[in-house]
């Protein structure tokens, strides 16, 4: 999937706390049975493995935890994440 490639296969979730874990679940940071008009948009998505993917959301409920909700608050919508991201990474000149 997309997704993943973006992501260089690896949990975006493990990735924040300088872990190093291979991602096979893309997860939606506005769920999408509350938030249908962000399902597929790319900066709805993020690579997670499954212990990531427990950590964003019950999975006995859908709820997302509060992680899963920090995440939410962290995430405007129609941002590209990604590229501010990378834009970080880059020392400036």
């Amino acid at each position: 999937m997309k997704m993943l490639r973006l992501d260089g296969y690896k949990c975006q979730v493990a990735k924040m706390y300088g872990g190093n874990e291979e991602a096979n679940t893309v997860h939606h940071i506005y769920p999408a049975d509350e938030y249908p008009q962000y399902a597929w948009c790319d900066w709805n998505l993020i690579s997670v493995s499954q212990k990531g993917h427990n950590k964003l959301e019950n999975r006995q409920t859908g709820e997302l935890t509060e992680l899963g909700k920090m995440l939410q608050e962290r995430t405007i919508p129609g941002v590209d994440w990604r590229k501010a991201r990378r834009k970080k990474q880059i020392p400036p000149r």
